[in-house]
């Protein structure tokens, strides 16, 4: 159990990403993987109505219907990214909250993210407007996914000047293989106290030990956007992995996300699964401890 940042959000292990539901899982196979997730003690679910075109939403919020869980998990959604409500305009996020609250069959959404900045609104008028859906108990909390640290931290300070609702947690890009939010974005994340929740914690499947070589790349949706990873850097990764994951007994992809919840600020990576076989290789990793020879034998082939 941790808390989110400076929220009253309890998180439970992984959390689990809703991008592939409606995508590469159909509704039946989300809510198997829905099921043991929540089985096995995780609360925390991830979405946007980007993924899918609103149909991870409407997914999650039928399987919140139909087994009553409303009151066992923590929804976090997004919005800003998705061409059918693209940009963080006041009017924007009005509309795409009442839309995602819609499709969830909620009636507040526990964590709203900003998708991406949007350089062309003031800054103001979107916290204005994040702020107006926590007064109105539609939102508890906000976060912000791909910000830069200027941005975040302009933001932040915006919101303790005007008294607005404040981000508590970051979703950034970060990984063992892509670590630039270790010198860009981590000094203003520990600094203000926030939650972090990595996504493609897993490099798109690269740090699952799905892809080895070109042959394993297939016609896999994800395949193609892991294959940059397939170089001498990514073999000796994937080598320490390997023998981690032999001496523990557990998956490759456990390892991997073992590593970053061993990192600083880090409160917990996002994975997704898009069957209940997929997600039983991801779960220890909320209980695995790593060494710290493990954590350096990974830093190492990592290149720092």
């Amino acid at each position: 159990m941790a808390k989110l940042g400076n929220s009253d959000l309890d998180v439970r292990g992984i959390n689990l990403g809703g991008n592939v539901f409606g995508w590469t899982a159909d509704e039946q196979q989300s809510f198997a993987v829905l099921d043991a997730y929540t089985a096995a003690g995780g609360n925390f679910i991830d979405s946007a109505d980007l993924y899918s075109g609103g149909g991870s939403e409407t997914i999650i919020g039928n399987w919140l219907t139909k087994r009553g869980r409303r009151d066992d998990v923590v929804i976090a959604t997004k919005t800003g990214m998705w061409e059918e409500r693209k940009g963080l305009s006041a009017a924007n996020i009005a509309a795409a909250a009442e839309d995602s609250l819609r499709r969830l069959q909620v009636d507040h959404i526990d964590l709203y993210y900003s998708h991406i900045d949007d350089p062309d609104t003031p800054i103001e008028e979107t916290l204005g407007a994040f702020d107006a859906l926590v007064r109105a108990g539609k939102v508890r909390y906000i976060g912000a996914s791909n910000y830069s640290a200027e941005r975040l931290a302009e933001s932040l300070s915006i919101s303790d000047r005007e008294g607005l609702a404040k981000y508590v947690a970051l979703q950034p890009h970060y990984n063992l293989v892509e670590r630039d939010y270790e010198t860009d974005l981590a000094p203003t994340v520990e600094r203000e106290g926030l939650g972090v929740l990595p996504y493609f914690a897993l490099a798109k499947g690269f740090l699952a030990g799905k892809y080895r070589s070109k042959e394993d790349l297939g016609d896999s949706p994800r395949a193609a956007r892991a294959s940059s990873y397939l170089d001498e850097r990514g073999e000796r990764v994937l080598a320490v992995l390997d023998g981690i994951a032999a001496d523990r007994g557990v998956t490759v992809a456990a390892v991997s996300l073992a590593w970053l919840f061993a990192q600083p600020t880090v409160t917990a990576p996002i994975a997704s699964a898009r069957s209940v076989e997929q997600l039983n290789d991801l779960l220890p990793a909320a209980d695995l401890s790593l060494t710290s020879d493990e954590l350096d034998a990974l830093a190492t082939a990592s290149g720092s």
